[in-house]
């Protein structure tokens, strides 16, 4: 048997640069950001999102012949042909282009887009039998291919609506989204042990415990990521409608996602739970970086949202940023690895787009709220990160995966959109984080130490 040990050797330096890489200090050190640096990070956010991501994504994937839009372009943007639409993929580009039309960076091009959506949603994703959203359609909308009903479809669903009705100023809009709502929460909320139970029949009848759900779990299972989503759309429908009712869920959201889904002793968070959120498999779960990170601000969103007060889970909000930050931060190039088991050094150690997008916001939020320039150093090594690495400068917007090499990796290597890849992850995190600079920038312009 011969033996070649070139692999052996290969593996054996990996793990040594690994190992030393983990020995570097935990926390990003260097002076306290300056308005210098509040300039360069917006400098290269408004770069982002005005000639790498926004060029990608319009008028590329408009649908003109059957409404909604593509979302199947390979690395280089080439569309692939005609392909089945998800309404999570359809939901978060209507929210993005929305979004954007109420920013200072958007225009009527980008409303247009979100009504394009908007009438898509409407017209051929909703069941007008029994309500809500179909999971998908075939290419042209005209025939619904997943009828079932996934609470983390209609919370893209009314996170999409309630964008629109404010940007478009449309009370029908507003109306659907008060339909959805109540329809989801008549159904499925849990009125025993809190949160939502997620996945239905067409017409919302139960679905068997053992049987496959549409985001790869069984039903009878709560997940993080499904509550995660349903939190952030009530979130927005409550601004736009001040809701009472909408208000009680939220305030019950907040809970579950800043209590339920955290394991107390690993400052982690777990993703699937029995109906009593009973956490299911601790010994084999596993710690998302990306989802941990984005609960953070999406429970301080939640709580502004609520007029709740922020500091009473600041603590929280330190020690989930901070296991992400010890574990799953790459301290030699920057940026978030994607996960690994609690309580140790991350161990899929690719880059994903969406979770370093996650990461912007929350370092920069945890930057705002406390003043630490640590938070601001994450932030700033996250953002050069993707500027250097994660951006496809040549063909546009962001690689979904980026190995250890440095190249886009897997599968994915070769998409650039797709059900779930759209601009909703890093178009909003450069829009949030440009909003978090502006007072930064004001602030530090109008000091009273400044000469």
């Amino acid at each position: 048997m011969s033996f070649s040990p070139i692999p052996v050797f290969g593996e054996l330096r990996k793990r040594l640069s690994n190992w030393r890489e983990d020995r570097r200090p935990e926390t990003p050190t260097g002076p306290p950001p300056t308005e210098s640096d509040f300039l360069r990070a917006k400098a290269s956010l408004e770069r982002l999102l005005l000639t790498n991501i926004l060029p990608f994504w319009l008028p590329r994937i408009l649908d003109e012949e059957n409404g909604g839009f593509h979302l199947n372009h390979d690395v280089r943007g080439t569309f692939r042909g005609e392909f089945p639409k998800s309404l999570v993929g359809q939901a978060r580009s209507t929210w993005f282009f929305a979004r954007l039309a109420r920013s200072p960076y958007g225009d009527r091009t980008h409303l247009d887009a979100a009504t394009h959506g908007f009438t898509f949603l409407r017209d051929r994703m909703w069941d007008a039998e029994h309500g809500g959203f179909f999971w998908a359609t075939d290419a042209s909308g005209r025939t619904p291919t997943h009828l079932d009903k996934h609470l983390f479809g209609q919370a893209y669903g009314l996170y999409a609506l309630s964008e629109y009705a404010r940007a478009a100023a449309d009370p029908p809009a507003l109306a659907l989204a008060r339909e959805l709502f109540l329809t989801l929460d008549g159904h499925s909320h849990d009125p025993v042990y809190g949160g939502y139970e997620e996945f239905y029949r067409r017409d919302w009848a139960p679905v068997p415990a053992s049987e496959p759900s549409y985001m790869h779990a069984f039903a009878g299972v709560k997940q993080l990521n499904t509550h995660l989503h349903w939190m952030e759309a009530l979130t927005e429908y409550l601004r736009l409608s001040q809701d009472p009712l909408a208000r009680d869920r939220l305030l019950e959201l907040i809970l579950v996602q800043s209590n339920a889904v955290v394991r107390k002793t690993t400052g982690a968070c777990t993703d699937r739970h029995e109906l009593d959120w009973t956490p299911i498999d601790v010994a084999h779960a596993r710690t998302n970086y990306g989802h941990d990170l984005e609960n953070v601000w999406l429970l301080w969103e939640a709580c502004d949202a609520a007029s709740l007060p922020n500091g009473p889970l600041l603590d929280l909000y330190r020690t989930l940023f901070g296991n992400a930050r010890k574990l799953g931060f790459d301290r030699r190039s920057g940026g978030f690895f994607y996960t690994g088991s609690p309580n140790r050094r991350a161990d899929i150690r690719v880059k994903i787009w969406w979770v370093q997008a996650e990461a912007l916001v929350c370092a920069l939020l945890m930057y705002r709220i406390t003043g630490e320039a640590s938070y601001y150093h994450c932030f700033s090594r996250t953002l050069d990160w993707v500027l250097t690495h994660q951006a496809d400068w040549e063909c546009g917007d962001w690689h979904a995966v980026i190995g250890e090499d440095g190249a886009p990796a897997g599968d994915k290597a070769t998409n650039k959109n797709g059900a779930w890849k759209t601009p909703y992850h890093n178009g909003r995190a450069v829009l949030r984080c440009l909003e978090l600079l502006e007072p930064l920038i004001e602030s530090d312009a109008t000091s009273d130490d400044k000469p």
